[in-house]
Order: C-alpha cells, then sequence, then structure tokens
C-alpha cells in the first residue's frame, strides 16, 4: 500500500537559484520595460513592479544588510516580492489588509527588516530564528527611543515586522523567526499613545490665505498674461542653440567676434554674460548665436583678449529679440526676456499651471502629476447651444486594485471626470504647448529645461515641492521689482507649501471663505456647486469620496467653530436678529465644540451626517454680515436639490435662514464708514453710489439694533 503524496502548498515558493530573477515575470505588466536583476546581485530595483509614472523608482541595496543575516533576509524578501500571504492572514487583520503590496510598500518593508537585521547584529544575534519575544520586546522599544515616533507610524513599524514572520512562513526555507507578540497581543502596550498625530490628509493644514492669495495671484498671472512671452523665448532660445550647434568654424566667425565684442571692450560697455554660471562667464552659445562663430571660436577669441576679466567686473544681459507683450499694471513686466533666463521662466510657467491645477480642481497630486496632453478636450454644445462643462479625463491611483486584490501601480482611468474651471483649462493649454500630445503634463523629460536629460515619467513629488519653493522665491523678487509689497508671498506659518496642501486648502476656503479674502473668490462659490452636485456631470467621485470627504470635513469643523463663536457672543451679553435666530440659538447650543485640529479617519462619514441636519447647521458668512442657519426650504439662494450647505456668494436680503450679531452690525457700519472714505477720493458719479452702498448697510445695522433680542427673550 502506497501513501498519496502531500499536495504542493501553493502559496510556498519554489527556493530560487543565483540567476532567478528578482521579480518574475507573472509580476511584470506588459509595456514594463525597466531592467530586472537576478537574485546574486547585490542591488534589486523594484522598477520592474512600478508602473506609476510619477513615483521613485525603489531599489534594495543588499550592502545596508549584515552579511550573517544576508541569506535568510535576501530570501524572504524575494519571496514577500513575488508571493503573496495566505488570504486567512489577510483576513484576520481587516478589511484594508491585502495578500500583496505595492513596491513602496516592499521597499518600506524590506528596509525595516535590514534595520532590524542590523540590531540584531549588534547584539550578537547572526540567525533570524535567535530572535525570540525578548528580542521582539526590546527592539521595539530601542525603536521608539531613536527618535520621536507618532502612533500611527509605529503601527505601520510593527505591522511591516509582522509581515517579516509571515513572508519567512512562506520561504522554500524558513529562517525561523517568532511570531511577535503584539501580533498575539495587540499593539496597544508596543506602541507609544494616540497624540492625535497622523498622516491622512485631512489633518494636514491648509495654506495660510495671506500666502494663498498672492501665490494664486502670480500663477495665474504667469499663465494668463505671461505664457505667450516665456513659450516665444523658449523657442527663440531652441531655435538659436540648434543655430549654433549645427554652426561650423570659419574666418567670417572671428571677424564677426571682433566687430562685436571688441569695440564693446574699448568703449567700457557690458559684455554678453551667462548669469547661470560663475560670475564672469561669456555668454559663449549666445555670442555664437549673433556672430555665426563656434562656441570654441567664441571661448579661444574670449581667452586671447581677456575677455574673462572683462566681462567678470561688466557682465551684459544677453537679450532674445521677441516681443514683451505682458503688462504688470499698464506696464511691461519685462524690457526683454534675456537668453539665460528663458529656462528659469519656463521652469516657473510649469510650477505655476501645477499651482493652479493643484487648488482649483481639487485633485490629488498624483493624479495631477498622471494628467496627459489632451485630457481636457474643448466641450461641444448641448442642443440649446449652452456650452458644457470642460471635464479632465485621467487616472487615479488611490485604493486601485486588481480582481485579485492586489494593488494596481499604474492605477485605472477614473470613471467620472473631474470639472475644470477657466483657470485650470488655461493652465492645462500651457502644459500642452510645453509637451508632445498624449505625453505627461508634467513630463519629466520635457520638464527639464536646463539640462535636457530626458528622464522618465513625470516629475517627482520631492522636484515639484522645491520648484513650488523656487516659485515663491522668484515672485517675491518680482514683486520687490515691480514695486508691489501686497504681492509678496510671506512665509507660511505652518511651513513648506507642498503639494499634499493644497487640496485641503480648496476645501477651507470653499467652507470658510465664500465670498473672497483672496483672489478668485466667486470661483470657490462655484466650486461648492460644483463639488456638491454628486453626480456623473459634476465633479466626479462615487457617493461622497474623494474630494467631498475633505471638503465635508472642513465645512463640518467651519460650521462648528460658527456655533461656538455665536455660543461665545450670547453668552458675553451681545444680542440676536433675524428670522432665523431662535433655530440658530438653538443649534449654536447643541452643536460640539471641537478643540484642536484632530481629524481621524472615521470623521469624514461623521461630518457628512453632521452637514446632513437641515436647519441646524450654521454658516458664517463674512461678506454678507450675518450667520446662515441653512435650511434647505427656506434659502433663497437657491441651492439645488440635495446640496447641505448654501450658495454662500449668492447670498440675498430677506432669506429666512439669517442671523446676526451686535458684532454685525458693528461691522456693517465700520464698512459704511469705509466706503464713504473712498467715496471722499472719486469722482461724484461712483461717490454717489458708493454713498448709497453705505447707506444700504447702515439701515441693515440699524434694523437689527431695532428687532435684536437676548437669548434669554429668544429661548
Amino acid at each position: 500500500m502506497t501513501t498519496a503524496p502531500a499536495e504542493a502548498d501553493s502559496y510556498v515558493l519554489p527556493l530560487p537559484g543565483p540567476d532567478t530573477s528578482v521579480v518574475l515575470p507573472q509580476w511584470i505588466s506588459q509595456g514594463n520595460t525597466h531592467p530586472n536583476a537576478r537574485y546574486r546581485d547585490p542591488v534589486w530595483p523594484l522598477a520592474p513592479l512600478i508602473d506609476n509614472p510619477f513615483k521613485e523608482l525603489e531599489a534594495l541595496h543588499w550592502r545596508n544588510c549584515p552579511a550573517p543575516l544576508l541569506a535568510q533576509l535576501k530570501l524572504v524578501t524575494w519571496t514577500m516580492i513575488n508571493g503573496q500571504l495566505r488570504p486567512t492572514f489577510a483576513k484576520r487583520r481587516g478589511v484594508s489588509a491585502r495578500t500583496r503590496g505595492s513596491a513602496g510598500e516592499m521597499g518600506e518593508n524590506s528596509r525595516e527588516w535590514m534595520r532590524l537585521a542590523r540590531w540584531l547584529h549588534k547584539q550578537g544575534i547572526t540567525d533570524l530564528a535567535d530572535c525570540t519575544e525578548d528580542q521582539w520586546r526590546a527592539y521595539v522599544a530601542h525603536r521608539w527611543d531613536t527618535g520621536s515616533m507618532s502612533h500611527e507610524s509605529a503601527k505601520r513599524v510593527c505591522s511591516r515586522l509582522t509581515l517579516l514572520w509571515a513572508f519567512d512562513q512562506l520561504s522554500a526555507l524558513p529562517a525561523g523567526i517568532s511570531r511577535p507578540p503584539w501580533d498575539i497581543e495587540g499593539d496597544g502596550d508596543f506602541v507609544p499613545a494616540a497624540d492625535g498625530s497622523s498622516g491622512q490628509e485631512n489633518s494636514t493644514e491648509p495654506i495660510d490665505p495671506q500666502v494663498l492669495g498672492p501665490l494664486l495671484v502670480w500663477a495665474i498671472r504667469l499663465v494668463e498674461d505671461f505664457a505667450d512671452d516665456i513659450l516665444t523665448a523658449w523657442s527663440e532660445k531652441g531655435r538659436l542653440t540648434d543655430k549654433v550647434n549645427a554652426t561650423e568654424p570659419t574666418p567670417e566667425g572671428i571677424a564677426a567676434l571682433t566687430e562685436l565684442l571688441l569695440p564693446q571692450v574699448r568703449s567700457g560697455a557690458p559684455l554678453p554674460s551667462n548669469r547661470t554660471r560663475q560670475p564672469g562667464a561669456l555668454a559663449l552659445t549666445y555670442i555664437a548665436a549673433l556672430t555665426g562663430a563656434t562656441r570654441q571660436q567664441v571661448s579661444k577669441f574670449g581667452s586671447r583678449h581677456g575677455l574673462t576679466e572683462v566681462v567678470a567686473h561688466r557682465p551684459g544681459p544677453c537679450p532674445l529679440h521677441v516681443p514683451v507683450a505682458g503688462r504688470i499694471n499698464g506696464r511691461p513686466w519685462r524690457e526683454y526676456i534675456d537668453f539665460y533666463e528663458a529656462a528659469e521662466l519656463m521652469r516657473h510657467l510649469g510650477t505655476a499651471a501645477l499651482i493652479i491645477c493643484l487648488y482649483l480642481t481639487g485633485m490629488r497630486p498624483q493624479e495631477v502629476q498622471a494628467m496627459r496632453a489632451g485630457c481636457c478636450p474643448d466641450p461641444g454644445t448641448d442642443g440649446d447651444a449652452t456650452p458644457r462643462r470642460h471635464l479632465i479625463r485621467s487616472r487615479h491611483f488611490k485604493n486601485v486594485i486588481n480582481d485579485d486584490g492586489h494593488p494596481v501601480s499604474a492605477g485605472e482611468d477614473r470613471g467620472i471626470p473631474w470639472v475644470a474651471i477657466t483657470p485650470v483649462v488655461h493652465a492645462i493649454r500651457v502644459l500642452e504647448r510645453i509637451v508632445a500630445q498624449d505625453e505627461l503634463l508634467l513630463s519629466a523629460a520635457h520638464h527639464d529645461f536646463q539640462h535636457g536629460r530626458g528622464h522618465h515619467g513625470a516629475l517627482k513629488k520631492t522636484t515639484l515641492n522645491r520648484r513650488i519653493e523656487d516659485f515663491v522665491v522668484w515672485v517675491n523678487q518680482e514683486a520687490e521689482a515691480h514695486g508691489l509689497p501686497e504681492q509678496v508671498v510671506p512665509a507660511d506659518p505652518h511651513g513648506a507649501i507642498r503639494m499634499s496642501r493644497f487640496r485641503r486648502t480648496l476645501a477651507w476656503h470653499i467652507a470658510r471663505r465664500p465670498g473672497g479674502l483672496i483672489a478668485l473668490a466667486i470661483q470657490y462659490g462655484h466650486m461648492r456647486t460644483v463639488l456638491d452636485a454628486r453626480t456623473s456631470s459634476g465633479y466626479g467621485a462615487r457617493s461622497r469620496r474623494g474630494i467631498h470627504s475633505v471638503l465635508d470635513v472642513e465645512t463640518a469643523l467651519a460650521a462648528a467653530d460658527t456655533a461656538a463663536h455665536l455660543r461665545d457672543r450670547v453668552a458675553a451679553g451681545e444680542k440676536v436678529s433675524g428670522p432665523a435666530a431662535r433655530r440658530a440659538l438653538t443649534a449654536a447650543a447643541t452643536t460640539p465644540r471641537f478643540e484642536g485640529r484632530i481629524v481621524p479617519r472615521t470623521f469624514a462619514k461623521k461630518a457628512a451626517k453632521f452637514l446632513a441636519r437641515d436647519g441646524v447647521v450654521l454658516y458664517d458668512n463674512p461678506d454678507s454680515f450675518l450667520i446662515c442657519a441653512f435650511k434647505h426650504d427656506n434659502a433663497l439662494c437657491e441651492p439645488d436639490s440635495g446640496e447641505t450647505a448654501p450658495r454662500q456668494y449668492a447670498c440675498q436680503q430677506g432669506c429666512g435662514n439669517a442671523v446676526r450679531t451686535d458684532m454685525h452690525a458693528r461691522q456693517m457700519r465700520e464698512k459704511a464708514d469705509e466706503i464713504d472714505l473712498k467715496a471722499s477720493l472719486v469722482p461724484e458719479k461712483l461717490a454717489k453710489r458708493l454713498r448709497r452702498n453705505a447707506d444700504h448697510f447702515r439701515k441693515m445695522a440699524d434694523a437689527h439694533d431695532a428687532t435684536a433680542q437676548t437669548a434669554e427673550a429668544l429661548t
């Protein structure tokens, strides 16, 4: 009698050999041409797993792993790269757990494992099997002591270490590392206490309004006023450079150099200088283009006549002979564009378009990076000749998985498009003039204006963040040069301006600045209308996900702040007027106060539920000097069916949702005084109109004083 052979475990991979591919073919998508490596190689690129054009190409460097533990760690890492966890393992860890991670997650896992290996080696441990419960406990205690580690970050570290044990179980030759104790007991006793910090986008601080205002003004100015000048100058620079590259040395070139440069030297005039290099560099390419000489001829001529010393003391411009049409306050923004300035201006133009797209669409940074030329075609018209909205059709990446539940690096086409308002369309059109059709709008190859190195994919996050910082420096230089101190971008109190902050800032301004304390205020109001449509014809997201959840969170926080401020003012003795005064006081008394800015993952659903309470949510409208106790059926701003917030930019006098306090009355009188002051400085016809407006504010303030009541009288 014979025994049937045991069925092979499909989750355990065969043992790799020295020449085995690091990434097996079944995990490499069609069209991915990144180089693979062999098992014995000292560097393992994870690029064959990366189809995302804006992701950094991960690689694992085995020099960072101590030699005694190298073989064991290599095997478990290879198993992670090419295998997948058992579904039972993932199921026990919640709905978000996956049997296979992304390339970025694999890289983070492996680097954490190498960090553990280095610590074990220092403890004299040379076999993963000797990493017992005591070592696990000691390691995480050491890990938290090496620097500030938030609660969420520590949980991620514990999860990565658990995966080391899990994938070791699936390797063809398990090292026998023990199961971490937190996987048995829970991580509550192993990680630092929660301090409210998290990596979720809702906890990201919005950009300060005083920062965003001038930043957006200059971004739109570049795209709409200066783009033609910059693109024309860049084209001319390219033409001249190509001309120089094709030039052959001739005696006529030397003669032209003599005729151009020596009279300037004798007269004491400045010489054309390449200011992008060390001070005093002769503008070789520019001079060659002017004279028909080669760069080598210009260089030798300069050395022979001592021009390097001359240009160091008398550096001069290299003007491109192209028209400058852009204006600031009615005056040309440049007398000319310099040959060596064109690349910098192109970089800032691309950054300006990026800022507009990030802020005025609500797209995530990676979704903006994934846009391609042609993604926002001009729409047709409906049967009544009404123009349709511009729509952006592109890819999204968050939580995109395949049928097996594995992350899809390339993302997927978004089923519902984004809506593009006019400034965004202009920004996309500018980017389309920089790249070829169907190319990524932020292609690294096309946007490397200085060096033209032909990098793969889109510009990466670190590069774009650095370009935003450079753009701010340039803006402030321009504002000073043009005498516009009010358009200087101040330092943001919450730190550097990063791409991740724009999306939250859009929601912040829609919820808190409906009438406009910064540029494009009316567009914010229209954006809320678009975002609240929640249909396939509006801004795209299924149900209330995506930007809707961010908007709901910020709106709920703003409404809670409004209720708290109303409570505080009434408690201080202020009176209240308006048809919705009694309802507003009841709502203020029952609305929770949010202390701090902690916004956990679960708050988005709570925010949506909070905002759905028709009639008891309070919205501050500082431009109309009132609070809106929004009740859909009473609203004169004509909100669409299903909207949970007013169209604050369309606030109407006499609305049944209006509430005013004594503070609003004081503000209206102050506004009236301000308008009267302006009226004294303008022609009489305009002054009469301004005074009528001031009288209107005073009448509304008087109406409040005549009808206002205390909280005790109303409740």
